[in-house]
């Protein structure tokens, strides 16, 4: 079987809409037909596939005239959410509230800088709950959420490893922009972190879903039956992620960066 080429990136550069300098990202794909644009909605970036290293300058070309067609695209990027106090984040698909109580105390040594409270118990919606030094709220919600989702992915993972008479190599944790989750030939699987934010049945679904990849590398039909065996309706999770997924990338983003980096992908690849 043929590797797939893995589009390369040759060049960024800007264009300007609305008053703001979004990044166009131009990579190169020998099997790509035409010139193709593609606006990330969860990113707010542009990214141009070129079927040669030489038509670059042709890429940005194409880029600026479709300006119009990405502004009102970019209209419908949602505004980022940084984890400071008083951000309202979804966890578990819950709505809650990023909470600083100020420097670290003594009825929180035992739970750490960050700890989740119930609603019960603030009468309201149920917080997160951060202490220390202001500048590192952001860093140290990110980290209890990935350790969080450490923890959970790696649960079920075995746990569904278990059910499919399987061994994963390596189950890790990113801050992955392009997939959900993956498993490689080597039985090594792969999520994202951001899992954690989305309801728990979805990530279930993702879970099973790459453990019954090192089963079936691929999406034929006895793939999506080993799947159907551990989560038999999983169609609305597959859903959700499709509809909701992408906005999920906002939480966490640096206002000031959204537009920077590279694109990320808005569909969920399972390898």
């Amino acid at each position: 079987m043929n590797k797939p080429v893995k589009p390369a990136s040759l060049h960024l550069d800007y264009i300007h809409i609305d008053g703001r300098a979004v990044p166009v990202t131009v990579r190169h794909n020998p099997r790509a037909k035409r010139m193709i644009v593609r606006v990330d909605l969860a990113a707010g970036s542009v990214q141009v596939t070129a079927p040669s290293r030489g038509s670059v300058g042709k890429a940005l070309l194409f880029a600026r005239e479709q300006r119009d067609w990405i502004a009102e695209r970019l209209d419908r990027v949602p505004p980022p959410v940084p984890f400071r106090n008083g951000a309202h984040i979804p966890y578990r698909g819950k709505e809650h509230v990023v909470r600083y109580i100020g420097a670290r105390r003594e009825d929180a040594m035992e739970r750490g800088p960050v700890w989740r409270v119930r609603s019960i118990d603030t009468g309201g919606l149920p917080e997160i709950r951060v202490t220390g030094h202001p500048d590192f709220v952001q860093r140290r919600v990110t980290d209890w959420l990935k350790g969080k989702a450490r923890d959970e992915l790696n649960e079920r993972a075995l746990f569904y490893a278990e059910q499919f008479d399987v061994r994963p190599s390596r189950i890790t944790v990113r801050d992955t922009t392009t997939r959900w989750g993956s498993c490689s030939p080597s039985r090594a699987l792969s999520f994202s972190w951001r899992l954690i934010l989305a309801p728990s049945y979805v990530l279930e679904y993702v879970a099973a879903h790459e453990v019954a990849h090192i089963r079936h590398m691929n999406h034929a039909p006895r793939f999506w039956a080993l799947v159907e065996e551990a989560i038999p309706n999983y169609e609305p999770a597959k859903r959700w992620l499709e509809l909701n997924g992408p906005g999920l990338h906002r939480f966490g983003a640096d206002p000031v960066g959204i537009f920077a980096g590279g694109a990320r992908g808005n569909y969920y690849p399972a390898r």
